[in-house]
């Protein structure tokens, strides 16, 4: 049989029909198949292809239509000859000058290069374990509710009042709908004149740093902090300052005396995922009114504060119109979406909608009607609670699975919801080195220090999300991230026959332990006390209000001090050589490297 002029891919998610045509397009359209060319016949084609006739047959009838074949009577199928008629052909002279491309950058005053850039991984789809924040997981794409949107959207009523050029407006059915349905969640309230859409946060962002920002202004964004947005800024050439963050957000104090505005990310702090109190808002929007600054609120992703009630947004507090609320759309349900929005006195809004207009008139008016059906059906708020259900199962696998693997030297910051988790190392421990090595090992995590101004006085960090990974994959990804932070410390920890205290064996060790007491904090500080009965039960409480309770059992099996909890730590049996040192207990694991370390209380007999 003669080979095939074309290949299909059986992994592709596209039908044959479709693979098709555009094997065939892409091959006309980049020469392969010259104007005039006679194809093969829909019979020979779909023999070489072992496929069904009619499937060829309706794909060449298709190309027909479009004008990228002909059918001859008698003779066949041909390439159009017309088809690349119009095409300009490329010239020595072309060739030349992408050779001379240096030449450009002479006359440029402005190059983002100089500014500080992060790429992310850009295969990170590939690694088993992707712990990265932000990242998409198709699978939680509400792909039927968006059709419907879509389909609505693509009605010949909409169709006639989104496809004409409506200058630089917005869709005024997605602006009813952001001030009805969004804004309302957030205790906003808001008339038409009042909000612009834009192509997503970053967007939003570069408008306002336009409108805000240039030499002769001083702002103040949050320490460690969004990295674009400090770029932006300096681009304008803006005196950029630095606020502390601490556990209640960004310090109100005396570095906020003299700017002009401050840049803030109040729901979830970029990176550190805290969440800014009542009691320091207040303080922010007090200062702000006493000393005459505006505040711009990133209010990226507010919506996925799921284990407490959402604090009111900074713009609902706003009474003289100093707060400049930023906001998307596609964080929640795709990042491809690319649509965000501002909303701002009418008088900023009517400028910002000026400088839009040098870039681009509006945001796709097709996507704006598409996302106006989405959340008028409903839908916006049905995802909401789905992720909110999803992202809550999945942070606490996280948390358990961080919980679960004692003795690695760190901690994780507390529970403000979110979909990441800021975890601290030992100020000596190489957080590069280790994000690097995981990446070898296919566990993807995040390091901080690009989210500093000044990278020497980064905290030892790293950032773990869950957007991108299913729950099933979150434990063994900790587990690999886990074993190979043990190898990497393996040489500076203490191991077994050279450590300190009493090494317990035998009825020593059974003795010993017989209604003791360990006391210890978990990986994200709260307490956690347990009590070993006589008997061979125990009992466990943990948490701030103790709210949480676990029974289980312990025994002593020559060398080893064995426990299994009912839940907790997966309800696993786990087996330990014990030492103790004055009033601490040290774990040891097979290799005979500690795991964990804790306070206890012995019985006195």
């Amino acid at each position: 049989m003669q080979e095939a002029i074309i290949y299909l891919d059986p992994g592709s998610g596209m039908s044959l029909q479709n693979q098709i045509r555009q094997k065939l397009v892409d091959g006309i359209l980049n020469g392969s198949f010259p104007p005039g060319m006679k194809l093969p016949s829909s019979r020979k084609l779909a023999q070489q292809l072992e496929v069904a006739r009619n499937t060829v047959v309706a794909a060449y009838q298709q190309l027909i239509a479009d004008g990228y074949l002909v059918s001859r009577q008698r003779s066949g199928i041909f390439v159009n000859e017309e088809i690349l008629a119009t095409r300009v052909g490329h010239s020595e002279g072309s060739r030349a000058a992408r050779a001379e491309s240096a030449a450009w950058a002479r006359h440029v005053r402005s190059l983002p290069a100089r500014w500080r850039e992060v790429h992310d991984q850009p295969n990170w789809r590939h690694f088993p374990y992707p712990f990265i924040d932000g990242k998409f997981d198709p699978s939680l794409f509400p792909l039927a509710e968006w059709r419907e949107a879509n389909r609505l959207a693509l009605g010949v009523a909409d169709v006639n009042e989104w496809a004409t050029d409506s200058g630089d407006s917005d869709d005024p059915k997605l602006i009813e709908e952001i001030r009805t349905k969004i804004l309302t969640r957030r205790g906003i309230q808001a008339g038409a004149d009042e909000i612009l859409i834009t192509m997503g946060t970053q967007n939003s962002l570069y408008l306002v740093s336009q409108m805000l920002a240039d030499a002769t202004t001083t702002i103040a964004v949050e320490e460690p902090g969004n990295y674009e947005m400090r770029n932006l800024l300096q681009m304008r050439g803006a005196d950029v300052v630095t606020q502390p963050v601490d556990e209640e957000g960004v310090l109100v104090d005396k570095g906020l005396d003299a700017v002009h505005a401050v840049y803030v990310t109040p729901s979830h702090q970029i990176p550190t995922a805290v969440s800014m109190s009542q009691e320091r808002r207040e303080q922010l929007m007090q200062a702000a009114r006493d000393r005459d600054f505006l505040v711009v609120e990133d209010d990226y992703e507010c919506e996925t504060n799921y284990l407490d009630h959402p604090l009111p947004a900074l713009r609902s507090m706003d009474t003289e119109g100093r707060v400049i609320y930023v906001a998307s759309l596609s964080k929640a349900l795709a990042p491809g979406v690319r649509m965000g929005f501002i909303v701002a006195s009418p008088d900023f809004i009517r400028r910002a909608r000026q400088m839009r207009r040098k870039i681009l008139n509006h945001p796709p008016a097709n996507n704006q009607r598409t996302m106006a059906y989405f959340l008028s059906l409903g839908h916006y708020d049905s995802l909401m609670l789905r992720l909110g259900r999803e992202f809550r199962k999945r942070r606490g696998a996280l948390q358990r699975a961080l919980n679960n693997v004692r003795g690695v030297p760190m901690e994780i910051s507390p529970e403000v919801g979110g979909t990441t988790y800021w975890v601290r190392t030992p100020d000596d421990f190489d957080v590069a080195n280790l994000v690097r090595e995981a990446e070898t090992f296919g566990v993807l995590i995040e390091p901080v220090e690009y989210y500093y101004a000044q990278r020497d006085k980064a905290e030892n960090c790293f950032r773990m999300g869950v957007t991108s990974l299913t729950v099933e994959k979150i434990r063994p990804g900790v587990e690999r991230l886990v074993g190979l932070i043990r190898e990497l410390v393996k040489g500076q920890v203490e191991h077994l026959p050279t450590s300190t205290g009493r090494w317990l064996t035998g009825n020593d060790l059974q003795h010993a332990m017989a209604g003791a007491t360990v006391l210890y904090r978990e990986v994200h500080g709260a307490p956690c006390t347990i009590e070993l009965l006589p008997d061979g039960r125990m009992r466990g409480t943990r948490g701030f209000a103790n709210e949480d309770s676990d029974a289980g059992t312990w025994r002593v099996e020559g060398e080893r001090w064995y426990r299994k909890w009912d839940r907790w730590v997966y309800g696993e049996e786990k087996g330990y050589y014990i030492v103790i040192d004055g009033d601490k207990i040290k774990y040891f694991n097979d290799d005979q490297q500690i795991v964990d370390s804790a306070y206890i209380r012995l019985v006195t007999r």
